[in-house]
């Protein structure tokens, strides 16, 4: 499968132009998608296609340079994903595919929205863009950008961070309870520190494997399901306006460092969070908003049970103290953890959540997903490798011949290690 994305400034006429162009090289598209630009006027576009050969992609590319802007070749693997039907969406292959994601961006980033609190704040305009022009640029094997936090900035975290850790004793999970120190020790997490991906990622990676990668700003559903199938979880790094610490419309550093990171170092749940991501690799929309939705109900508003109390592990409830109490105040339903509900259950996103879906355990989520994405419609089923950090396809018989083998060697390993301990 080819992608090929472009931008146009006048959508309807342009995008007519583009097709008829794309027709006369002997194109048959299998999807367009079209997504917001950053850029005002202008739409961006995402094309898939069946391509025959590295010619018949250049001469897609050429045809339609003169009438569209940045017009880029995402994707032009023509092994594996492609012998499958055409209608399975584009997915990334290897980890250095994720920097295609890099400005496909849905909102926010630099750009704000009139009732954001920092809207008429030119400063905190520009310290944004700064922050997000990093993260633009950032290409997979680089250094995490560091970033210089102002003393407004560490304020403003430091406010939250208090705020939070007088009810994370009481409301969070026993996992977050037990990693935070953790993060202390290891990352500089304290209410006068901002602590820096970078190290982050180093102590998340030496945990459960998995890495941080910054990001402008919000990604579509796709996009950041996709990246969790790497383990690499994408984070922002810019922080909510001065004026309004206990607020933020979107996610920034308090939200992913508070709320998100201390449960990707724990096994179970990273192990969960990878399966949402495998799942999500060639989805159907319909599928993928079902998968979103089960990511919204755990990683984001999750609840669990633990020694007969409600306890909180969804990062929109561990960075919001507000929704953190009411979560757990018997005010809001509880639903038993079922991802068939869950994946259709609609939800707020401006406002306390009225339903929350309670966990036994990660472990048990995780194999409850399992057991529900293993019912999806989709013509492979999808493996990490670790070791190369892509996506193997277990679609033909090599293929399942060569995973059966690696998981033969690691049992007469598990096998042999028994009989040690247990002789």
């Amino acid at each position: 499968m080819t992608v090929i994305s472009f931008t146009v400034t006048d959508s309807s006429d342009a995008l007519d132009g583009i097709l008829a162009r794309l027709r006369q090289v002997r194109i048959s598209l299998t999807r367009i998608e079209s997504r917001p630009s950053k850029t005002k006027g202008d739409y961006d576009f995402y094309v898939d296609f069946m391509a025959e050969d590295d010619s018949h992609i250049a001469a897609a590319v050429n045809s339609i340079s003169q009438l569209a802007k940045s017009v880029k070749v995402v994707s032009s693997g023509r092994s594996g994903v492609d012998s499958l039907d055409g209608a399975v969406p584009w997915f990334p292959r290897k980890i250095a595919d994720l920097d295609s994601f890099a400005e496909r961006v849905l909102s926010y980033g630099e750009e704000l929205d009139a009732d954001h609190p920092g809207f008429t704040d030119p400063v905190y305009r520009e310290r944004r863009s700064a922050i997000t022009d990093s993260a633009k640029k950032h290409k997979h094997g680089q250094p995490l950008p560091h970033v210089n936090y102002t003393e407004q900035e560490v304020k403003t975290w430091g406010i939250v961070f208090d705020k939070l850790m007088d009810l994370y004793k009481t409301h969070a999970c026993q996992e977050h309870q037990y990693i935070f120190p953790l993060l202390v020790q290891n990352c500089g997490y304290s209410n006068n520190n901002i602590p820096q991906m970078a190290d982050i990622s180093r102590f998340l990676k030496d945990c459960t494997g998995w890495t941080m990668r910054p990001v402008m700003g919000l990604l579509s559903s796709r996009d950041f399901l996709n990246a969790l199938a790497f383990r690499v979880f994408h984070s922002t790094q810019y922080i909510r306006h001065h004026t309004a610490p206990f607020y933020t419309p979107e996610p920034d550093i308090c939200h992913e460092l508070l709320g998100h990171v201390p449960l990707y170092a724990d096994v179970d749940f990273a192990a969960f969070s990878q399966e949402i991501g495998l799942a999500s690799l060639g989805a159907s929309d319909d599928d993928l908003q079902k998968l979103a939705t089960i990511y919204w109900f755990t990683v984001e508003f999750g609840l669990c049970r633990q020694n007969g109390k409600l306890k909180a592990y969804g990062a929109g409830l561990l960075s919001s103290f507000g929704e953190l109490e009411y979560s757990i105040s018997g005010k809001p339903k509880l639903l038993p953890f079922d991802c068939e509900v869950m994946g259709v259950q609609k939800y707020p996103i401006t406002e306390y959540q009225p339903v929350y879906f309670v966990a036994e355990s990660f472990l048990q989520m995780k194999n409850d997903v399992r057991e529900y994405t293993a019912g999806l419609d989709r013509p492979f089923i999808a493996h990490h490798n670790a070791l190369t950090e892509t996506i193997e396809l277990l679609d033909n018989k090599d293929q399942i011949l060569r995973f059966a083998s690696g998981i033969k060697c690691d049992l007469t390993r598990l096998i042999c290690a028994m009989d040690k301990v247990i002789r």
